[in-house]
């Protein structure tokens, strides 16, 4: 495994991944261990930064956030100043739940959930295509979603 983690350590982000809420006590005796070794493990993860954030899952159905989009765009000019200046701008974009520069013919993949199509038509009016630094947009709307996961496939790390 990379940055020095072994079977334990691996165990240990497998269960916080599955669920970020258990105490140091529970994740210990599922790892074989006792609390205080365990913590410090979970504590070096934490400042070599492979642990980044423990966050709650929502459920964007009960929410009424339920429209996605895979939006394609493509940049006017793509400069390493206008890369940058639409990367911040996304940043600002509460629809945008995911933003990944690409290769190929565009220049983005950007995820955006909304409530409605009436909502994303305002965002992309509005944003995407209210910025001068885009050219073009192709919107896929999500009709079913097969498989979402945030875990890792920490399984590939392991010998």
């Amino acid at each position: 495994m990379s940055q020095n983690l072994d079977a334990i350590d691996a165990r240990i982000l497998s269960l916080i991944q599955d669920d970020a809420a258990l105490s140091v006590a529970e994740i210990a005796d599922r790892v074989g261990l006792s609390s205080s070794p365990c913590w410090r493990r979970i504590k070096r993860m934490e400042e070599t930064g492979i642990i980044t954030r423990r966050v709650t899952l929502l459920d964007t159905q009960k929410l009424g956030l339920d429209f996605e989009v895979v939006a394609n765009v493509k940049l006017s000019l793509p400069s390493k100043e206008n890369l940058d200046a639409f990367e911040a701008m996304v940043q600002d974009w509460p629809e945008v739940i995911e933003c990944m520069t690409v290769t190929g013919a565009i220049d983005y993949i950007v995820h955006v959930l909304t409530t409605d199509m009436h909502a994303y038509d305002q965002f992309l009016r509005e944003k995407l295509l209210g910025s001068a630094l885009v050219s073009d947009v192709q919107s896929r709307i999500i009709i079913r979603v097969a498989k979402r996961t945030t875990a890792v496939p920490l399984e590939s790390l392991v010998d």
